[in-house]
């Protein structure tokens, strides 16, 4: 394996620890516990993280400056 592979690999495996501890802890302080007071800033808080992913992939993929075809 060379560099390029392991670097991909750790990065993958790092980014799903990040997801399994937002997931859980999601579950733990929104699904498990009463939601009601919680609700409207869960549900904001997701739609704005949502909002900023999508603005950041749509400006990556429109990029001018793509040296690589990942896009």
């Amino acid at each position: 394996m060379n560099g390029r592979t392991v670097a991909g690999a750790l990065g993958s495996i790092g980014v799903l620890v990040v997801v399994l501890a937002g997931i859980y802890g999601f579950a733990g302080g929104s699904v498990l516990e009463s939601p009601d007071e919680l609700l409207a800033p869960t549900v904001g808080t997701l739609a704005v993280a949502t909002a900023v992913v999508a603005g950041l992939i749509a400006l990556g993929t429109r990029s001018v400056r793509r040296r690589t075809p990942y896009w």
